[in-house]
């Protein structure tokens, strides 16, 4: 306490520990006031040229009527207390800028931490979906963007490879597809091994590879690169004890004298490499004054294919498949046919894959689509019951615009989407593993039935099948042929339907054309079969025909089976 007085109402002063005898808060100060009322009031003052101190103003309080009837005036000091304070809140705001600033570090680390992981996984399914799992090369999507680079990119120009390996099936059929399989991935090392560090190499799909040689002056660079390339690959490879040379049919154009698009230098390179397996060279460069038989034939077929889809000359033939357990034809399979106007009719193996090195696929697969869909709507309207199974090349799954037609092709029609079945050959998935799951995925999302056809053809791994939202499996047709007699294609085709029918599929067999393997197929618990023992494909009225004589007339085996 430094001083203290004590006062009257009317502010005189009858004691002070100082002397003075004039207080401090005059009489009409509020604090001075509430003191005389009885209220103890206190406050930090500072006088001019002295230390900040607490006054209190104290009522003095008479014992007999407990009425105040004076006020203390004590003046505390308060340098040390605002010191304390001081301290006391320098502390306090450390402690929060420490806190706020471990805070923000551990925000900062969580978000860089995050963004790392995300651009990690990003970059993970952007590299996925451009690389082939089988190699780890490119694939043909990444492939067509380095063609399209390069032939943007100002300079010299180069040449664009299309390598075919010879002989590549007898490998898969003698030894096995795992065989193949570490063959192809043999063949990749050795094809980046022999070129360049600017050049690219990517697996298009089954054995044919891709290649883009930036820099080739002129053909004879490019075919004695490519030479060296051909005696990399001949190199003796030795796969379950059998030493093997691997041979390959090479076909390049140069570019951009050769071409003015990918899609042209595709098709040329493609000429080139057929005219090699025909037997004019290892390595053919794209010439058109020579015109050989397969490029002349190949681009004259284009043209006449661009033609029919404008002039209407495309047609479907439908096979029904069999329910084996009550015999009723439950769906159908689209197959596309060629009314040629000189040629008559043309069965698919003799246009499909000119439309899928032309790029024709895409407008051929949009055509049969809605045909096939118009045709359900007249084939329901005419009492049958059955959904529709249409054929998709690998080119159709690059991306989620085929998703958006099928589902709006349903949708202008009213059709449900169960009603529409998307059949995906293995070899596709292989193309583009990745890519192609995606759009499988979002069609099975969508509600439309999706199935791999020629299954069992070595292509598809269990980690495919186990992300892939599949409603049926298609048993290929080599396996079923020798059926019943053949005891290792009946183990196979026995473990697919009940691995099939463990993944929830149902399981169709191809290729039937005896009752005594239908009959064995039944008693396996296969779902369906399709083949020539019932109906060769035909128009929807002959097989509509067909279902009513079957339900009129059942065979001998569907009797016992009911």
């Amino acid at each position: 306490m430094t001083h203290l007085r004590l006062r009257s109402f009317d502010g005189r002063v009858p004691f002070s520990d100082d002397g003075s005898v004039v207080g401090a808060v005059p009489t009409t100060d509020p604090a001075f006031v509430a003191a005389t009322r009885g209220r103890r009031t206190a406050d930090v003052v500072t006088d001019a040229g002295a230390a900040p101190a607490i006054r209190v103003l104290q009522p003095v309080v008479a014992s007999s009527n407990g009425r105040a009837v004076g006020v203390l005036e004590v003046y505390l000091p308060y340098s040390a207390i605002a010191a304390k304070a001081e301290a006391d809140t320098r502390r306090t705001v450390l402690r929060l800028g420490l806190g706020l600033l471990g805070l923000f570090v551990v925000l900062a680390l969580i978000s860089w931490a995050t963004t790392r992981a995300l651009r990690r996984q990003a970059a993970s399914h952007e590299h996925d979906a451009l690389h082939d799992p089988l190699t780890g090369l490119p694939n043909r999507e990444l492939f067509l963007r380095a063609a399209q680079d390069a032939l943007a990119r100002p300079g010299p120009g180069g040449a664009l490879v299309l390598l075919d390996l010879d002989h590549f099936k007898e490998v898969n059929d003698s030894l096995g597809h795992h065989a193949g399989d570490e063959l192809l991935r043999i063949v990749s090392r050795r094809l980046v091994g022999a070129l360049r560090t600017d050049d690219t190499v990517a697996r298009l799909g089954g054995d044919e590879f891709g290649l883009v040689l930036p820099q080739v002056a002129h053909a004879q660079e490019a075919v004695v690169l490519l030479g060296a390339v051909q005696r990399a690959l001949g190199q003796v490879v030795t796969l379950e004890g059998t030493a093997i040379s691997v041979e390959a049919s090479v076909g390049l154009c140069l570019y951009p004298d050769g071409a003015a698009t990918v899609e042209d230098l595709m098709q040329r390179a493609d000429a080139a490499m057929y005219e090699g397996k025909r037997g004019a060279a290892g390595i053919v460069v794209y010439d058109p004054t020579l015109t050989p038989a397969h490029s002349t034939h190949s681009l004259a077929l284009q043209h006449e294919l661009r033609e029919a889809l404008t002039r209407d000359e495309l047609t479907l033939h439908y096979q029904p498949k069999i329910d084996l357990g009550t015999g009723a034809v439950t769906g159908v399979e689209a197959l596309v046919r060629w009314n040629h106007p000189h040629r008559g009719l043309l069965p698919p193996a003799m246009f499909l894959s000119v439309a899928e090195h032309s790029g024709l696929i895409k407008p051929l697969t949009t055509w049969v689509l809605n045909r096939s869909l118009d045709d359900y709507l007249r084939w329901t309207d005419a009492g049958s019951d059955w959904t529709v199974a249409v054929n998709v090349s690998a080119r159709n799954l690059d991306g989620p615009d085929f998703v958006v037609e099928v589902t709006s092709a349903l949708a202008q029609r009213g059709i449900g989407a169960d009603r529409l079945c998307v059949e995906v050959t293995e070899s596709v998935l292989a193309a583009d593993a990745q890519t192609a799951m995606d759009v499988v995925n979002a069609l099975a999302a969508a509600g439309v039935r999706t199935s791999i056809d020629d299954f069992g053809a070595g292509y598809t791994s269990l980690a495919q099948m186990r992300s892939l939202r599949v409603a049926e499996v298609k048993i290929d047709r080599t396996f079923v042929s020798g059926l019943p007699e053949s005891s290792q294609d009946a183990c196979i085709v026995a473990a697919i339907i009940d691995l099939g029918h463990r993944l929830g599929c149902a399981v169709t067999a191809e290729g039937v054309e005896s009752a005594d393997v239908a009959g064995w197929l039944t008693q396996q618990g296969c779902d369906q079969a399709q083949g020539y023992l019932w109906l060769r494909p035909s128009a929807w009225p002959a097989v509509a025909a067909f279902a009513r004589h079957r339900g009129a007339h059942p065979s001998p085996l569907e009797k016992a089976l009911t």
